[in-house]
């Protein structure tokens, strides 16, 4: 059965090393891959997510040495909210002044209760407290108990200054249906809501100035296809319904992937469920060696000279 919502979100960030320990000691997510940039081979793209790297529970960053801090605005990603049992609230605000991260007061929204924070390069996220979770599969590092781990996406915020036309591509290709509105966002859902990354909310934001890419700022995101047969159909629903068309297929090694930029500016890739992230590597030791497509193996000595060490 197709399982709609998001597969993975990528943004950018300052030096790898501090978005390493960030992710994988701040907030216990795995590294689930360690690569480069196919598209600029001298800085690494690195993978987190769940123990089983699963599609709705990764997050990916383009680290640059000296990025300049992006600025937010419409056509980008605002927030990424990540999901943790509902009794982890406090877990997680005591570990966030632990460790000085910069974040807010916890409060409701939507009903649900939600901890906004930022990431050293100032990323937008915050995690929500979802009933029930703690008996999901989780993956806590060495600092963070199971039963308080993230268990992957629950939402992105797009900022749009028209919703609409965003909303159509939503629902028609993607299966997602508008569920609530709250102040200036509108909420929508793919199935039942109950996997991860089955939530988007667009936050209309007429007036603003247009986002500006750089550190802190999410680059893409992307939607699941279970196979290539599902994306195709994805494909060819976005040109004859809404006038969109796709790049060409690009083959990411774990994932086969077209991108396009929605009416709110907002860049959107689809992103098949096949063939994972253990293609390359067995499940168990994921993330722990430098693993470079075919075409870029016989460079490794150069491009590893040029890597920042991440030990």
């Amino acid at each position: 059965m197709q399982v709609n919502g998001l597969h993975h979100v990528t943004a950018i960030s300052g030096p790898a090393r501090r978005n390493l320990d960030f992710y994988t000691r701040t907030l216990g997510l795995r590294l689930v891959k360690k690569t480069v940039n196919f598209d600029d081979p001298s800085t690494y793209h690195l993978y987190y997510g769940d123990g089983d790297a699963a599609p709705g529970s990764i997050l990916t960053f383009f680290p640059w040495e000296h990025a300049a801090p992006g600025r937010l605005g419409i056509g980008e990603t605002q927030e990424t909210v990540l999901r943790i049992p509902a009794q982890s609230i406090g877990f997680w605000a005591h570990r966030l002044v632990e460790h000085g991260v910069a974040h807010e007061q916890p409060r409701r929204r939507f009903g649900e209760t939600v901890l906004a924070f930022r990431d050293p390069d100032g990323m937008r996220l915050a995690l929500v407290g979802i009933p029930g979770l703690e008996t999901a599969p989780a993956w806590g590092g060495d600092e963070i108990p199971p039963e308080h781990a993230i268990r992957g996406f629950q939402s992105v915020s797009l900022m749009v200054a028209d919703a609409e036309p965003t909303a159509a591509i939503l629902g028609d290709v993607f299966g997602f249906r508008e569920i609530a509105r709250e102040d200036s966002l509108v909420r929508y859902q793919a199935g039942d809501g109950r996997v991860a990354g089955q939530i988007i909310d667009l936050r209309i934001a007429g007036g603003f100035l247009p986002a500006r890419q750089g550190a802190g700022s999410v680059h893409h995101i992307a939607f699941r296809a279970a196979d290539d047969a599902e994306q195709e159909r994805m494909v060819r629903r976005l040109a004859e319904n809404h006038g969109q068309h796709t790049t060409e297929q690009r083959d990411r090694n774990y994932f086969r992937s077209v991108y396009f930029r929605e009416p709110g500016g907002v860049l959107f890739e689809i992103a098949t469920d096949q063939p994972g992230f253990a293609v390359d590597e067995a499940q168990a030791s994921l993330g722990q060696a430098l693993k470079l497509p075919p075409g870029l193996e016989p460079q490794r000595a150069r491009i590893e000279a040029l890597l920042p060490a991440l030990d």
